[in-house]
């Protein structure tokens, strides 16, 4: 991760302090807002399947979206059994490849109701899926998009580049000042026009619609509000994100809670979710289990492999889980490690 100082912010209370992996390399006890950048390719170095995705990371040429120079050598020749000169006729030679680097403001460290100031892995994975969609396929050009507890907002990020608009959204003025934060630090360079992503406030306690509002300058929160045309745009959206929202059950109830709201109302809707599996000590079961987890699956039928689903099925979610296979890492600054997952999830009497 290359990073720098940011703007500063206010002093966290004397809360537990809680540190996402993905800072390890920042200063400690660093106060405030810091920012980093995080650096991708248009034109990955490897395939899934030689390239440790899933398992490995951390930078350098084992990387499918590397972007260091010396990755990508023109330099070496081959030849055949007969000594005759292999041309090479690599794809990455016949296009241009572009390098680009996400800028982002965030907290090093938080207590736990500001969690949605750091950067997480699971948000780095569901912007890998972004990325690769966008490079490889057109399947969200001009989507209306929501990204559902944005935290840092780089999901929508990503998305923005391609989407005719995105909502970035979550909860708190100080989630959602930082989200704004970041729209402004990375349209230029990631050339997209920032009326693309509006940064709005979307508490999961809340019934849909949310408030509509206008801008008031005396009431700096006021500008999360949202207006009637942006609740039919959201309304009419077909893709949803949400990235490491599965931390707490009470939190999980929420989430799914908001989510049918959104399905079900306007256009069909996918979501695709990714979240890291956490472990703690159970007393209940003497054992160390992932109760959030259990939780979580309990909300939908999983598909079978052929795409079915069970008999017993008659409404609600549905999710198929991703294979991360699938999903090149075109972030280089990050492990995935083994606890990550994605899953593609519908809502209806007969989701697809």
């Amino acid at each position: 991760m290359e990073a720098g100082y940011g703007r500063g912010g206010a002093e966290e209370e004397k809360e537990e302090q809680v540190m996402s992996e993905v800072h390890l390399g920042c200063p400690p006890g660093f106060s405030g807002l810091y920012v980093s950048r995080f650096s991708f390719s248009s034109c990955p170095l490897g395939t899934p399947s030689d390239s440790g995705i899933g398992g490995g990371g951390g930078g350098g040429c084992e990387l499918v979206a590397a972007t260091s120079s010396s990755c990508a050598s023109t330099d070496a020749v081959a030849v055949d059994e007969d000594g005759d000169l292999v041309l090479d006729r690599r794809r990455n030679r016949d296009r241009r490849c572009d390098d680009h680097v996400l800028t982002v403001q965030h907290g090093i460290t938080s207590s736990l109701k500001s969690v949605g100031l750091q950067v997480w892995k699971a948000a780095l994975l569901l912007t890998d899926f972004v990325l690769h969609k966008s490079f490889t396929s057109s399947e969200f050009n001009g989507v209306t998009a929501i990204e559902i507890g944005a935290g840092a907002g780089l999901v929508g990020l990503a998305l923005a580049r391609v989407a005719r608009k995105i909502f970035i959204t979550d909860r708190g003025t100080n989630i959602l000042d930082n989200c704004l934060a970041n729209v402004q630090l990375n349209s230029s360079m990631l050339k997209f026009d920032e009326a693309k992503a509006n940064v709005r406030e979307l508490d999961w306690k809340m019934s849909w619609p949310p408030p509509v509002g206008t801008c008031d300058p005396s009431d700096p929160s006021s500008r999360y509000l949202w207006s009637v045309s942006e609740i039919e745009a959201a309304e009419k959206a077909t893709t949803l994100f949400a990235a490491d929202v599965i931390y707490s059950d009470d939190l999980t109830d929420l989430f799914f809670s908001t989510a049918k709201k959104l399905m079900c109302r306007g256009a069909k809707k996918v979501l695709y979710l990714t979240m890291e599996k956490r472990y703690n000590f159970s007393l209940d079961e003497l054992d160390v289990v992932a109760n959030g987890y259990k939780h979580f699956r309990s909300f939908f039928t999983v598909q079978d492999e052929s795409g079915g689903l069970d008999d017993t099925c008659r409404i609600g979610f549905v999710g198929r889980q991703i294979d991360l296979a699938e999903v090149p890492q075109y972030i280089r600054e990050y492990d995935r490690g083994k606890d990550l997952e994605m899953w593609k999830i519908m809502y209806g009497s007969n989701p697809e």
